[in-house]
């Protein structure tokens, strides 16, 4: 037969010699970190490390160091990735629609959590378990989102309803609507909670009066306003605290 001949690599004891695919560098990143947590826990793990260890569910070979960072770099916080939006989420090399539902799976399961710690019991006296709650909730929203506690007459949670979506400084609320779902819920008070995008939880001349229309109309049907919460990255502000209502 014509043409040039091929020739094998023979090993010392007549075997054909192959050279075993080199192992990626991410790939024994992975085993050390997997290492780590079994040595030390999830607790000493910097953000970019615990995050790209979830990732490791959702992205079975590819780099996820490089995806947690970039995802970090986009969102500033573990926190600010968890609550961010699919549609942005996606727009991160790297992040398909199974990583964004996996995230948005844990920060939906972050949420639930805090609002266990306030769910049936006397709201008034958890008030830092509302706290943290809220802040779960919306701390990191892109867009501003109104939403209305309804509490019974032991003041326990039972209702968390949006009430009104919007823009990123505006979101449209109507105390009749407010008046009307409490009157629906049976409850006796509630607790008015929106959030800033910004993350200045800074009342606005338009939040205090919106505030006292809402209070106002409440007042006619004996329902109670406990407070409005506005909730901001850099915290949490109390209007009632504030001597603002």
């Amino acid at each position: 037969m014509s043409g040039v001949s091929q020739v094998e690599d023979v090993g010392p004891q007549g075997d054909l010699w192959r050279q075993a695919d080199p192992v990626p560098d991410h790939a024994r990143h992975r085993e050390r970190l997997r290492d780590r947590v079994e040595a030390g826990g999830f607790a000493p793990l910097p953000d970019y490390e615990l995050l790209e260890l979830y990732l490791f569910r959702s992205n079975r070979r590819g780099d996820t160091k490089k995806i947690a960072k970039a995802l970090l770099a986009r969102f500033d916080t573990l926190a600010g990735v968890l609550s961010a939006g699919i549609a942005d989420l996606t727009a991160i090399d790297g992040v398909g629609p199974a990583v964004a539902l996996d995230l948005k799976l844990l920060h939906e399961a972050t949420v639930r959590l805090a609002r266990h710690k306030v769910e049936r019991r006397e709201v008034i006296s958890s008030w830092t378990a509302l706290v943290a709650y809220v802040r779960t909730a919306l701390a990191n929203e892109a867009r501003e989102q109104f939403r209305v506690l309804f509490l019974d007459r032991k003041n326990q949670l039972i209702g968390d309803q949006v009430m009104g979506q919007g823009t990123i400084d505006h979101a449209p609320v109507y105390p009749r609507e407010v008046v009307r779902r409490a009157l629906e819920l049976s409850a006796s008070s509630v607790i008015l909670v929106h959030n800033h995008p910004s993350g200045d939880p800074t009342p606005s001349s338009a939040d205090i009066d919106m505030t006292r229309q809402i209070v106002e109309a409440a007042r006619t049907l004996r329902i109670s306003v406990h407070d409005h919460l506005i909730v901001g990255r850099e915290g949490v502000a109390s209007l009632k605290a504030l001597g603002l209502m």
